[in-house]
């Protein structure tokens, strides 16, 4: 059975400024232990700001149990018309 991994912003960030400041996806995957795929989804949720010590914390502030989405999932216009 495959195992599921989280990991701190902070390494995350760390891996998105490797890749940045030149590292290929191969290098840091093999370095971290990561996938490739997960570098290029971190590389485009830090650049869509998604990386941010803000949005982490919002994205933990939900309640699916009551059927509420999630914050990650709506976009921002959905956002401010969303009622509770």
């Amino acid at each position: 059975m495959a195992r599921h991994r989280s990991y701190s912003i902070t390494f995350k960030r760390q891996v998105v400024q490797e890749y940045l400041s030149g590292d290929t996806f191969h290098s840091l995957a093999q370095r971290h232990d990561i996938t490739r795929t997960l570098i290029r989804i971190l590389v485009g949720k830090y650049e869509a700001g998604g990386l941010d010590e803000d949005v982490a914390s919002a994205a933990l502030i939900t309640d699916t149990r009551r059927g509420l989405p999630r914050l990650s999932d709506l976009s921002a216009s959905r956002l401010w018309n969303w009622s509770f």
